[in-house]
């Protein structure tokens, strides 16, 4: 397995396989946190390009919170029962998409959908547990780190 390897590899230079969870963890919640803190400064450029009200597009916003919060005590238990690499990968790759079909939607309800529903399942599956899940995660090639 490809973690397997990489930690022997890292073990030849004296480096700790604990040290790249650690790195990958900090950069997933870094991406998960400027998904979730950058919709505030979207209000007013998306006020200009499409009209929408700020209580409109705030609804949008509070939807992503709802689902941010709701999942927050399931991810823990889907990180456990499908392992934490594939939860976190299905997580960035809906940040990823909610964000990148933004640069094509024209409909408030298509906001609605990426940056309430998308983004949010996606923040709400990493943010509140990841860095617990991963910290408590032992063997330093284990599948589910």
């Amino acid at each position: 397995m490809l973690s397997d390897r990489l930690a022997r590899t890292l073990a030849r230079f004296n480096i700790h396989y604990g040290w790249i969870v650690a790195g990958t963890t900090f950069l997933v919640m870094l991406a998960t946190a400027g998904a979730m803190g950058s919709a505030g400064v979207l209000i007013q450029p998306l006020e200009k390009e499409f009209g929408w009200t700020t209580e409109q597009i705030s609804s949008a916003l509070a939807i992503r919170l709802v689902f941010f919060g709701l999942l927050g005590p399931f991810a823990a238990a889907f990180m456990n029962h499908f392992g934490l690499r594939k939860v976190v990968t299905a997580a960035l790759a809906l940040i990823g998409v909610g964000v990148g079909l933004s640069l094509l939607m024209r409909e408030l309800w298509q906001m609605m959908l990426l940056w309430g529903i998308v983004i949010g399942v996606g923040t709400g599956m990493t943010a509140l547990v990841l860095g617990a899940t991963a910290g408590s995660t032992s063997g330093a090639g284990s599948s589910s780190a």
